[in-house]
């Protein structure tokens, strides 16, 4: 049989791309549509047909490429890549048209019913009006953008700067897209369209997760959607009482729609939120001790998840690398983070209230130290585990304080979680690479050297090739990190080098938290930046390389 070398007159590597990233048009064509039904339910019709203008595009599209190229040939892993680099960039330009489009279709006077009353906002120039809801901001296409590839990353930097003022239908759907994100769209799209045998693998490990549940990857994708519901449940209920006892004032209603939003985001760890200053909103201990255990679910990697569940035993929570590893840095850095703190509060005391936390002023602790040890906990855990939820203005924090928690943002949690960064097996792999070289530098040559990395035995040249996979992959991530940081540094007038290398961490490790440098009043080339930032460390860096190298050289050896 001989392999036809176009399909639909497109060259056939192009055309088995151009199918699968229409695939994962087509499922964003499907949410857009379930969210003009939630627009409609808020009786937001602007809205709603914003939604459903964009959904309808969007299946247009995608649903042009699957019908034209459905005769391509199954991908491989060089496609594979291409196609989560791609498809991510894809997903995330149409992601932003809902919100560009209800920008420009609401007049200002439908955008000034969404602004809560009493509201004191900044008012935004539209035309010859003015109006305090972000929607606004959206009229932006690169805010647009910029607020899509956030929210599909799960990084949850944001243009809109008072999310009460969205309304609820955008607020769905950045965290809608954010939830559905910290699996993988392209994960999503693997179960619900992927025929068995035809190269689901290829697309699973170019999105970078490695760990299998099942033999079928198609099975595995739909355990860990299986998981994810019922975490999902599990936290909006958790959530639902915190928020009740935290603000008794709201409605029912209200207090479900946060714990909905925030629960989705923070077991996501995307960060997202629906209230003004993200949890520091709340002011409240109990919602902040609630979404710590959420957010170390969403780091924790999904295999662990299921064997806990089938087997009913939390072994695996010690036994596991990186899970162990986790913890152990949970520890270590609260820890530092609160001395650093506590340190710094003759200059970062604008940072802090002095209103304490439940049991710290048992340890002879001023209620400022406690409530600079009460942040510390919550930010530390949030930028390790990429959530970027904040519980303090950071921007007021001292330097040392902001660079502890670039060190948290850069790592990541586990491999095979939502997380963004380096990933922890990566950060172990590397030192453990670093002590076997300095090992064999006192044996004979002629010495054999295993390393043991969790339950497995690596010889000499298993050991060469994964130090050498984490250390290239650590090592490309650090240079962007730095080159992004050097030019936000020159672009962000009014911040230093260590707000600029925070952000650009952020952005980077998908992670969300802020000093005040992302806003949009920024400069268009360091958001530009940022987006891309987002995009590269969601996949990796490989994939993006591989995406690019593919535009310039074409996809043959």
């Amino acid at each position: 049989m001989v392999r036809r070398n176009t399909v639909a007159g497109v060259p056939a590597h192009l055309a088995t791309i151009l199918r699968d990233v229409g695939a994962l048009v087509l499922i964003q064509a499907v949410m857009m549509t379930f969210t003009v039904l939630v627009a409609l339910a808020f009786r937001e019709w602007y809205v709603a047909l914003a939604f459903l203008l964009s959904g309808g595009i969007t299946a247009g599209m995608g649903g042009a490429a699957r019908r034209l190229f459905g005769d391509a040939p199954d991908p491989v892993m060089k496609h594979g890549m291409v196609i989560a680099a791609g498809g991510w960039f894809a997903t995330a330009v149409f992601g932003g048209l809902p919100l560009f489009l209800a920008a420009h279709l609401t007049p200002v006077s439908v955008m000034n019913t969404y602004v809560p009353v009493g509201a004191e906002y900044q008012p935004i120039q539209v035309g010859g009006a003015t109006t305090m809801s972000s929607l606004a901001y959206f009229q932006n296409p690169l805010h647009a953008l910029f607020e899509s590839m956030s929210g599909w990353t799960g990084s949850g930097l944001t243009m809109a700067v008072h999310e009460p003022s969205l309304p609820r239908a955008v607020q769905w759907w950045r965290s809608f897209i954010q939830w559905v994100g910290g699996v993988g769209v392209i994960v999503l799209t693997t179960a619900i369209l992927a025929r068995p045998g035809s190269g689901s693998y290829a697309l699973y490990r170019a999105e970078a997760r490695e760990e299998r549940i099942h033999p079928s990857i198609i099975h595995t994708v739909q355990t860990v959607w299986r998981i994810f519901l019922l975490y999902t449940a599990i936290s909006v209920a958790a959530l639902f009482l915190a928020i009740l006892v935290a603000k008794p004032e709201l409605s029912l209603f209200d207090v479900f729609w946060q714990a909905l939003n925030e629960a989705m985001t923070a077991l996501s760890t995307g960060g997202f939120s629906v209230t003004d200053n993200s949890i520091q909103s709340y002011d409240s201990p109990l919602v902040e001790g609630v979404l710590l255990p959420i957010m170390t679910l969403g780091a924790i990697a999904f295999p662990i998840h299921y064997v806990m569940l089938r087997n009913r035993d939390a072994k695996p929570l010690i036994s596991d690398t990186q899970t162990r590893w986790l913890f152990i840095l949970y520890v270590v850095g609260v820890l530092g983070l609160s001395i650093q703190n506590i340190v710094a509060l003759p200059t970062a005391s604008k940072a802090f209230d002095a209103v304490g936390w439940v049991g710290l002023g048992n340890f002879g602790m001023s209620p400022m130290a406690a409530d600079a040890a009460r942040d510390a906990t919550f930010q530390f855990v949030s930028a390790l585990t990429c959530t970027g939820f904040q519980s303090s203005d950071i921007g007021k924090w001292s330097a040392g304080g902001k660079l502890i928690l670039s060190a948290a943002m850069v790592l990541g949690g586990a491999a095979g979680s939502t997380v963004g960064g380096i990933k922890i097996i990566r950060g172990y792999m590397i030192s453990k690479g670093i002590q076997w070289e300095f090992t064999r530098v006192f044996l004979p040559s002629s010495a054999v050297v295993n390393v043991r990395i969790g339950d497995r035995v690596l010889k000499r040249e298993q050991m060469f090739e994964e130090f050498s996979e984490a250390s290239i992959v650590s090592m490309l991530w650090i240079i962007l990190l730095i080159s992004g940081s050097l030019v936000l540094v020159n672009v962000a007038p009014g911040h230093g080098y260590a707000d600029s290398l925070f952000e650009v961490a952020s952005a980077q490790g998908n992670v969300g938290l802020s000093t005040g440098i992302v806003g949009p009043t920024m400069s268009s080339l360091g958001e530009g930046m940022l987006v891309l930032n987002m995009w590269v460390g969601r996949l990796e860096i490989i994939p993006v390389l591989v995406f690019l190298r593919s535009a310039v050289l074409g996809l043959n050896p």
